[in-house]
Formats: structure tokens, sequence, C-alpha cells
């Protein structure tokens, strides 16, 4: 199933960004936008926008009890803001922290009802 494979994506994205955020810390490096911020960025915001189509279509026909279209909307949001904030060292840690751990533990819990799904399907 694509969605499961795209939500593990997004999910390896986050911890990506924290020791991306990390490093950049360590190496008290400036990253070039153009090089290497922006095609970063531009890369998962399409990632994201395919992901969000999905996800919401999933929830429209599966109605999932505490998976709600608003909690897709706050990743993709979220998303957005910290995968750019992973490159530069004067990002807020406590806010870039909070903000990837919500995201994580979303698509993790999403994860794991798309992979129940799935197997009700094979069965």
């Amino acid at each position: 199933m694509q969605l499961i494979e795209l939500s593990k994506k997004l999910l390896n994205e986050c911890d990506a960004s924290i020791s991306r955020f990390f490093k950049q810390r360590e190496l008290d490096a400036t990253p070039l936008f153009f090089e290497e911020v922006k095609p970063h960025a531009d890369y998962f915001q399409s990632i994201l926008k395919d992901w969000q189509h999905q996800s919401l279509k999933w929830i429209e026909e599966n109605n999932p009890r505490y998976m709600h279209k608003s909690q897709i909307q706050n990743v993709v949001d979220a998303m957005n803001q910290f995968v750019v904030q992973s490159f530069y060292k004067e990002t807020s840690k406590k806010r870039f922290i909070q903000s990837v751990q919500s995201v994580h533990y979303t698509l993790s819990f999403f994860i794991r009802y798309l992979e129940e799904e799935s197997g009700a399907d094979v069965q």
C-alpha cells in the first residue's frame, strides 16, 4: 500500500530532521538555501501533498475512531516548517523537538491504523 510507504518515509524524515538539527548545531554551519534547504523542502512538500490527499481519502473511506482530518493537516503544516528549520542552528530547540515529536506520534499512530486495515484485507 502506497500510503503506508509514504507515511513511513515521513516518519523517517522526522528522525532525519532531528539528526540534521543537532549536526548543524554541532558544526555551527549555515546551509546554502538554494542548494541545500529549498530542494530538500520542495521534495518533502510534494510528498506531503500526495500523502495528505491519500490520507484524507483513507479517513473518509474508513472513518477511524481516533484519527481525524485536522490531524493530517497539522502533520503537513508542522512538517513543512520543521523540515526547513532543521537546517538552521538558530531554531528554538524546545519548540522544534516538540513539533517533531508530535508529528512522529501522529504518524506512528496512523501507520498502526493502516497496517491493521491492510492486515484485515489479507484475511
